[in-house]
């Protein structure tokens, strides 16, 4: 969770001189907030570095609130007292508007098309006449270093850039160009530099130096011009020096560059709403025209010749139930007009509908882009009222709990392996597509939909994976099709122990499936191997025999007319895995469900797992066995 940090005179300033140590922490509780420590830079510098470190430093006194990591709102101290005082009361939920309606002429961004390529959006807002001291100038640059970290994620989502508007001449220009022909001053460098020049100076800087990476290898950058050719600012890496942010700053030109749009909104709404109120008109923003060049290429969200006005601060309305809302806490005797003044103690403002009495009208602020669904107004309702408040209850439900039957016939099997002499590994259900598919000497196959849905228990080695849409490395590509290649990566590790080796696994894989509402689905199987001189594929065969008799099964050969119990049989295969000849697969009621044999000496020996012992594995879908059961 994020912590902000503040200092204890500030409180007073804004909450009451009543404030002390035990009443802030107790309205922390009760807003769902932590007051996680109080200290001073001077007791932290003394702990940590010693009584010469923390000569000279301050000692106000800071308090250190845990707030939730999506209430962007509660971020600095000035949207942490606005929400605390509409808690209390003390004031009513700030109304922004534009001021003026429309953007001044010169107040305009154009996006040229060489953007798009990089980073293609860009939004922007004016606040005018602001007055700044040390703390709040403080508060506005920790605020911007917050959001970087938090909803931009480290820049690579959003950029803010802040700027002086005074010592700028719009309208601007949003533009990328080759890095030699970039040259401005970088904020608090001395020299003049052009872009690559920029990357070599910056690549020893502590902070920004994690940021390099996120455009160095683009053959253009990103760039803000005014109407001289100054160069506001390269995102995401740095702003020009020309137009930083002083104390005596009035007028403020926020902008923010993005490759997701949604998230640049949510920023610049929440910069803007938090710092509108050191306007010269309190909570009235100046706002932007931002226009898409003609040859701008088309996306989601804009296309060429698109004139879009900036910061959008209207309410979103959203309906909520008030039966449901109060059947969801137990609060059924709750008035439904108490549960609007309680919405409204969050700094939602809300009406109840006069057509339907139980549905609630709500306007979500700018500041609350955390409320997504009416379980979000649920938890501010709770919240409102009181955790503490709610009456603890006995669900009013009756079922007695009992294992999954699919739980359970996994640790039958996993006994009757076990009897049998081998032993169990547990591997990741995780791998990469060359371990799954080309060290198996398979080929992923695509299923028609009809074949998976009228043959659900049939083997399928060869199905197509569920893969990761960002793996974070090449192991984990995809989640696994087959038992065998994490068994044979487990024989790899252990092949310098004596043979036979005797293993196997009893766990889920994951198919393709068209016809679920996930176009996948879980399947539980059972692999074992046996590694050693000689296959062994008569050890292998006798296990499965002993399987399916646990399962009440038999091998159709051995049946007696009469007898109850299920058959199977092995039928031949032509699995690439396994050798020509030696593999076959276990048929039951005509659908294969696994398959039994000799592994191909490319797989045991090749360069993916290079075992180099004789391998026999077997590995059947064990979920039809819960019919026979």
């Amino acid at each position: 969770m994020p912590t902000v940090s503040v200092f204890e005179d500030s409180l007073k300033e804004a909450l009451g001189s009543q404030l002390t140590e035990k009443w802030f922490d107790e309205l922390c509780f009760e807003f769902g907030l932590e007051l996680d420590d109080v200290t001073c830079e001077y007791d932290i510098a003394l702990k940590e570095r010693g009584a010469e470190a923390a000569e000279g430093l301050s000692k106000r006194v800071i308090y250190k609130i845990d707030c939730p990591a999506n209430r962007y709102d509660l971020l600095c101290i000035e949207g942490l007292v606005t929400s605390l005082k509409i808690f209390q009361g003390k004031m009513p939920t700030p109304q922004y508007s534009l001021q003026p309606a429309k953007p001044l002429p010169q107040m305009r961004i154009t996006v040229q098309a060489s953007t798009a390529q990089i980073r293609p959006y860009v939004v922007a807002a004016v606040l005018r006449g602001v007055t700044f001291d040390q703390d709040r100038y403080q508060s506005f640059i920790d605020l911007q270093d917050k959001l970087h970290q938090n909803i931009c994620r480290n820049r690579t989502l959003v950029a803010i850039g802040t700027h002086d508007l005074d010592t700028l001449t719009p309208p601007f220009t949003y533009e990328a160009l080759p890095p030699k022909d970039i040259v401005f001053k970088p904020l608090s460098q001395e020299e003049t530099m052009d872009g690559n020049r920029m990357m070599e100076v910056l690549s020893t800087h502590h902070q920004l130096k994690h940021y390099l990476k996120i455009i160095r290898d683009s053959p253009v950058y990103p760039v803000i011009y005014d109407s001289k050719r100054t160069v506001l600012s390269v995102p995401p890496i740095i702003n020009g020096d020309h137009s930083k942010i002083k104390l005596s700053t009035k007028d403020v030109f926020i902008e923010c560059t993005a490759t997701d749009l949604t998230k640049a909104n949510v920023t610049l709404n929440t910069m803007v709403a938090m710092f509108v109120g050191y306007c010269a008109k309190p909570f009235a923003v100046e706002p932007v025209e931002v226009v898409y060049a003609d040859d701008y290429p088309a996306n989601s969200f804009t296309k060429g010749g698109d004139k879009i006005v900036y910061p959008k601060i209207s309410p979103r309305m959203t309906d909520a139930n008030i039966p449901r809302m109060k059947m969801a806490l137990g609060l059924e005797n709750l008035k439904s007009t108490e549960v609007r003044d309680l919405m409204r103690k969050m700094g939602l403002h809300c009406e109840i509908c006069k057509k339907d009495g139980d549905i609630l009208k709500v306007e979500v602020p700018i500041t609350r882009s955390d409320i997504m669904h009416e379980c979000d107004l649920v938890e501010d309702l709770a919240i409102g009222f009181g955790y503490n408040n709610l009456t603890e209850t006995v669900p009013k439900t009756l079922h007695w709990p009992a294992e999954h039957d699919i739980n359970h016939l996994t640790d039958l099997v996993r006994k009757e392996m076990a009897m049998a002499g081998f032993n169990e590994c547990y591997n990741w259900g995780l791998l990469s597509k060359q371990e799954n598919f080309v060290n198996m000497r398979r080929e992923p196959k695509v299923e028609e939909k009809w074949r998976v849905s009228a043959r659900p228990h049939e083997y399928n080695p060869s199905a197509l994976p569920v893969c990761l849409s960002n793996p974070k490395t090449k192991e984990f590509e995809i989640v696994r099709t087959s038992l065998l290649p994490g068994l044979l990566k487990t024989l790899h590790s252990n092949k310098h122990n004596s043979p036979p080796i005797k293993i196997f696994e009893v766990s889920d894989v994951v198919v393709q499936e068209p016809t679920r509402e996930t176009c996948s689905k879980n399947v539980r199987r059972v692999a074992a191997m046996i590694a050693g001189p000689s296959p062994q594929f008569d050890l292998l065969h006798g296990l499965l025999d002993q399987l399916m008799w646990a399962v009440n099964a038999e091998s159709e050969h051995e049946h007696v007319e009469g007898s109850k119990r299920h058959t199977y049989k092995l039928e031949p295969s032509s699995d690439p895995a396994f050798f020509p000849g030696q593999q076959g697969h276990v048929m039951v009621d005509g659908v294969a469900i696994g398959i039994l044999g000799v592994l191909h000496p490319d797989v045991v020996s090749g360069k993916g797992f290079d075992i180099n012992l004789s391998t026999s594995a077997l590995e059947v879908n064990i979920e039809p066995f819960l019919e026979w059961l």
